[in-house]
């Protein structure tokens, strides 16, 4: 799917379910709780790309105490508008975690088994501590049993894009959170 006109663009856009304003109250308050909860502490923030990009660089934008950042990229969806089952890690942390509290960036925890693989493969490394945020959590659609430690939003099983979601490496650059619909 090649995408070059506009218009063509704006029908995937079915309906806005989180707008712009709605994401920058929750990311305030988001990094508060981030400030609180780490103070004090070697804080790791770790990105799931491609999807968490966007989430990660205004967290950390808003964020007041000292982090580093780390991408780590996973998928399971490839190309399609539902995960496939399998989960492929397909960009890894080169950081020795263990001295770290590490807090995972994520997306949307939709079916988990990303994330849970995520998890698995970073407790093996002895993070000082291991905590997971989503902007969305999708919890309708989970297969695994995993919560994260803190969601920004939870929404219904809806095939969403904006903000970092996308569908086909399209619709990243949507400042806001939106139904896909093919018309």
């Amino acid at each position: 799917m090649l995408i070059t006109d506009k218009q063509q663009f704006e029908k995937g856009i079915k309906r806005v379910l989180i707008s712009e304003e709605e994401l920058n109250e929750a990311l305030d308050k988001c990094a508060k709780w981030i400030d609180k909860e780490y103070e004090g502490k070697p804080l790791l923030l770790v990105s799931v790309l491609k999807g968490a990009f966007i989430f990660l660089a205004d967290i950390t934008k808003r964020v007041t105490i000292p982090c580093e950042v780390g991408f780590m990229a996973a998928k399971s969806y490839f190309e399609g508008t539902s995960s496939t089952g399998n989960v492929e890690i397909t960009y890894d942390l080169a950081k020795d975690i263990s001295q770290y509290h590490v807090l995972i960036i994520e997306d949307i925890i939709d079916t988990g088994r990303t994330l849970k693989t995520i998890l698995a493969e970073l407790s093996r490394r002895k993070a000082l501590s291991l905590k997971v945020v989503t902007l969305l959590d999708k919890p309708d659609r989970r297969v695994v049993e995993l919560d994260a430690d803190y969601s920004l939003f939870t929404i219904p099983d809806h095939f969403v894009i904006g903000y970092g979601l996308d569908y086909g490496e399209y619709y990243r650059n949507l400042p806001y959170i939106a139904e896909y619909g093919e018309d």
